[in-house]
């Protein structure tokens, strides 16, 4: 009997050992997969990270060449006439990372040789800072009012915000065209200023993120004695800060990179933002393109990375509470 049970306890460790090393295998198995995941998808990244950089660190190097190596590298693509006098474009292009010799020549020349660029510079400041103030002004009285007042009314009004956001800016261009011409302001800043304060892109973002703020803080608010006002300054918008925050990182970067708009609504050329410049310097200006996109990428740069924590606050964070 004693034989017989060492014999059944020896059977049982063999075969425990041997479910122990299956389910080790398995798990090592397992791990190894998710490993080549991880590794393709790390390198996948990385390839997709160096070409979305190349350019931008291709415009910030080539800003420091002369404006001889610029002409020796990208000269012969910019030649529009053969012998016979046809437009062609040569595929000889030297793409060069690093100068021979580091120049300030090209930011010499746009920020002390031309003032026009700097001119057109500050028509991008004034056009977007003003944008970006009040509508998120706007946004955060019309998402307390979403946000307080529920109804079939108010319900159908956020959904036409919803359409509205939903549809490129080219089907409401004709429109806002216009409505400018009939309130007298086609050729004005207040063209860009109007159709841009009132986007419903931040109404639907910062109304969206307000509901997830609990209602028991605002009755308990309330009960205290706290009005609409003091409710919406003491407590929704501490709470909204981060999504504010993104938000406006957002707006900035659209409507700073925005062309078709002034393009459209304002025939005075001097009024054009920089971004709306930039398409039209020639060919023989190539050096100084790339030091005017240089310093055109810097605020949106310094916007985004000053407030990159508020943005990624605005993504994860739930309503101002987390989970």
């Amino acid at each position: 009997m004693k034989q017989g049970s060492d014999k059944n306890s020896s059977s049982a460790n063999t075969a425990l050992e041997q479910w122990r090393k299956q389910v080790l295998r398995k798990k090592k198995i397992k791990n190894a997969r998710t490993l080549v995941r991880i590794s393709l998808a790390t390198m996948a990244a990385a390839v997709f990270a160096v070409l979305f950089l190349m350019p931008i660190v291709l415009t910030i190097t080539n800003s420091f060449m002369s404006a001889s190596e610029i002409s020796a590298n990208y000269g012969q693509v910019f030649a529009t006439t053969d012998s016979g006098g046809k437009m062609y474009i040569s595929e000889k292009v030297n793409l060069k990372f690093i100068p021979d010799m580091v120049s300030f020549s090209q930011y010499i020349t746009v920020l002390l040789k031309s003032p026009e660029y700097l001119l057109k510079f500050w028509n991008s400041v004034i056009l977007v800072v003003p944008i970006v103030g009040f509508q998120l002004l706007v946004a955060a009285g019309a998402a307390f009012g979403f946000t307080r007042y529920r109804g079939r009314v108010k319900e159908m009004i956020f959904f036409i915000y919803i359409i509205l956001m939903l549809m490129p800016y080219q089907v409401t261009l004709v429109p806002n065209y216009l409505v400018s011409k009939w309130l007298h302001v086609l050729d004005t800043n207040w063209a860009i200023w109007l159709p841009g304060i009132f986007s419903p892109f931040a109404v639907y973002l910062l109304t969206k993120y307000m509901r997830r703020i609990p209602v028991s803080m605002m009755e308990a608010a309330q009960i205290d004695g706290a009005g609409e006002w003091q409710i919406f300054r003491k407590i929704c918008m501490p709470l909204c800060k981060g999504a504010m925050c993104s938000i406006a990182i957002l707006i900035f970067i659209d409507y700073w990179n925005m062309v078709e708009q002034p393009l459209i609504l304002l025939s005075d050329a001097e009024k054009h933002p920089l971004s709306v410049f930039l398409s039209k310097i020639n060919a023989g200006e190539i050096g100084l393109a790339f030091a005017v996109a240089t310093i055109y990428m810097v605020p949106p740069i310094l916007v985004f990375l000053y407030g990159e924590d508020y943005l990624v606050e605005g993504i994860t964070y739930q309503g101002g509470i987390k989970g």
